[in-house]
C-alpha cells in the first residue's frame, strides 16, 4: 500500500465530518500550528547555541520570529501536556502518569469553539498508560482522543498500552477510531506530519489549528529513514548514537510542514509555535555554547525544564527578536484564546497568563515567576520519583524544602546558595518566592511514602 493511499484511508471517520465542519465560515483570525517536541534540550538547537547537531530549518524559524530564552515546562511529559493543554497547573487536575482526567476540557474543545478546524497528530500517551499487571485500577482510565475536542486525531500511543506498537518504524496509529497496523516499512514521523499536511490542504480556506505532538526525539533511539542502517533493515536498534540522527529529522519534519504552509500561500496567516515538554534524555550528551550538556529529562533543574520556545509569523511576529519573558507551559491555553477572539471568562480556572501581546510586538503583562508542582506518580516505571514543588524568577529559584538556587542566564546550570551567603536582594526574592509556593494548593503526594514499587 503506497504512502498516500494509506494516508487516505487512515481519514476514516475525518471524511464523514467534513460536511459539519464546512459550515464554519472564514475568519481574520491566524491559522496556529502548534509542535511539541519530545525530549528535547534547547542544548540540541543551534539557535539556543546548540552545537552538535544541523537544525536549520528551527534555526531559520528563529532567525525570522521570536526566540524566548526562558520558557519552562515540566521535567516529564504527560504533567507538561496536560498543563499545556488545559492551562491549568498539575496541583489542581493530576491524577496519574499517562493519564488526563476525562473530565478536563482541552485547547481542542476551546479551539473547536472559536470557529477554528481542529486537528491532533502524533503522540498522545493520555489513556491507559500501565501493563495489565501493575496498578490495574488505571487501567482504562484516563481521556481517549475522541473526546479530547479535535474534529480529527491520529495518533500513536492512543489505546491500552501493549496496544501501542512502534512510534517509530512500523508504527501502530489509532486514526479517527481505526486502529491501523498496516504502515509496514514507513516511519511513524512521516505518517504523523503528512497527515498533517494533508489537513491543512483540505482547511486551506478556513482558520484551522493544529496541535503536533512529535514522538521524536524520545527514546528508543531507532534509525531514522537518513540514517544509513535503515536501509539495512535494522529499523528498531537501540542505541544512542541514533539521537543526532532523530534530531536532525526532527528538524527536517519541521521544515517540511513550514514548506507546506509555503506551498499553500498560508505563511502570512499562520502562527507557528515550537516547543518541548521537557529536557533531553539522560543518556545524550551534546555541545552547546562550547560546553558539553547531558540532557535533563526527569530533573528539576535547568537542563529538565529550560525549554526551546520558537514563535514565527512572517508580516505579525518581528524578525529576529530574543526575549527572555518567563514562559509556562500554562500560558499556551490562555494565548491560544486570546489570538483565537475567544473569551476566557467562559472557562473555569485557568492559571496561565497570555503572551500573545509579546507576539504583536506589543508591551504585554510578562510573567514575574513561574510554578512547578510535578509528581508524575502513580504510574508504572516511576519508582523513585517524589513530589517536587518551586517557584522561580530569572535568576533565582526556591523549593518548597527550603533550597534556594542561583540560576545561570546563558548556561544551563543552577548553584546551591549557602544560607549563610544570602544578601538582602537574595532574602527578598526568597520571601516573594515563599508567596508564590504559599498561594497554590497542595493536595500532597499522589502516591503515599512507602508504597510498594515507590
Amino acid at each position: 500500500m503506497s504512502l498516500k493511499h494509506w494516508c487516505i484511508v487512515a481519514l476514516g471517520a475525518a471524511v464523514a465530518c467534513q460536511p459539519s465542519c464546512a459550515k464554519r465560515e472564514p475568519a481574520e483570525k491566524p491559522n496556529i500550528v502548534l509542535i511539541l517536541a519530545d525530549d528535547l534540550g534547547m542544548e540540541a538547537i543551534g539557535a539556543y547555541g546548540g552545537e552538535s547537531y544541523r537544525t536549520p530549518n528551527l534555526d531559520r524559524l528563529a532567525a525570522e520570529g521570536i526566540r524566548f530564552d526562558r520558557a519552562y515546562a515540566q521535567p516529564l511529559c504527560t504533567p507538561t501536556r496536560l498543563q499545556l493543554m488545559t492551562g491549568k497547573y498539575n496541583c489542581r487536575n493530576w491524577k496519574a502518569f499517562g493519564i488526563m482526567d476525562p473530565a478536563e476540557r482541552t485547547f481542542g474543545h476551546m479551539m473547536s469553539e472559536a470557529g477554528y478546524t481542529t486537528c491532533i497528530s502524533g503522540k498522545w500517551q493520555l489513556y491507559s498508560y500501565n501493563p495489565p499487571d501493575f496498578e490495574p485500577e488505571w487501567r482504562g482510565k484516563g481521556k481517549h482522543p475522541k473526546d479530547a475536542g479535535f474534529d480529527e486525531y491520529h495518533l500513536w500511543h492512543a489505546l491500552h498500552t501493549e496496544d501501542k506498537g512502534s512510534r517509530y518504524a512500523d508504527p501502530a496509529i489509532l486514526a479517527n477510531g481505526t486502529l491501523r497496523t498496516d504502515a509496514k516499512g514507513k516511519y511513524g514521523p512521516d505518517l504523523y506530519a503528512d497527515y498533517i499536511m494533508d489537513f491543512i490542504e483540505r482547511n486551506a480556506n478556513r482558520p484551522f489549528f493544529v496541535y503536533y505532538p512529535m514522538a521524536l526525539t524520545h527514546a528508543p533511539f531507532n534509525p531514522t529513514p537518513r540514517s544509513q542502517t535503515w536501509a539495512k533493515g535494522n529499523r528498531l536498534e537501540n542505541d544512542p548514537k541514533y539521537f543526532g540522527d532523530m534530531v536532525e529529522y526532527m528538524d527536517e519534519i519541521v521544515g517540511r510542514l513550514v514548506a507546506k504552509l509555503d506551498e499553500l500561500k498560508l505563511r502570512e496567516k499562520t502562527l507557528v509555535l515550537f516547543f518541548s515538554d521537557n529536557g533531553s534524555d539522560r543518556l545524550t550528551r551534546s555541545r552547546m555554547k562550547g560546553r558539553e550538556v547531558r540532557g535533563g529529562k526527569g530533573e528539576c533543574d535547568e537542563a529538565g525544564t529550560r525549554m526551546p520556545l520558537i514563535a514565527n509569523w512572517p508580516g505579525v511576529v518581528s524578525r529576529g527578536q530574543v526575549l527572555d519573558d518567563l514562559i509556562d507551559s500554562t500560558d499556551f491555553y490562555p494565548t491560544l484564546a486570546e489570538l483565537a477572539g475567544f473569551d476566557l471568562s467562559k472557562e473555569g480556572q485557568v492559571d496561565g497568563r497570555s503572551f500573545a501581546d509579546r507576539l504583536r510586538g506589543q508591551p504585554g503583562n510578562p510573567r514575574e515567576w513561574v510554578f512547578f508542582h510535578h509528581d508524575p506518580r502513580p504510574g508504572v516505571d516511576k519508582k523513585g520519583r517524589r513530589l517536587d514543588r518551586w517557584a522561580q524568577e530569572r535568576d533565582y529559584k526556591l523549593f518548597d524544602d527550603g533550597r534556594f538556587l542561583s540560576v545561570s542566564p546563558d548556561y544551563l546550570e543552577e548553584t546551591l546558595v549557602a544560607p549563610d551567603s544570602m544578601t538582602p536582594a537574595m532574602t527578598a526574592t526568597r520571601a516573594r518566592l515563599q508567596k508564590v509556593l504559599d498561594s497554590y494548593p497542595n493536595p500532597g503526594p499522589m502516591v503515599k511514602p512507602g508504597t510498594p514499587g515507590y
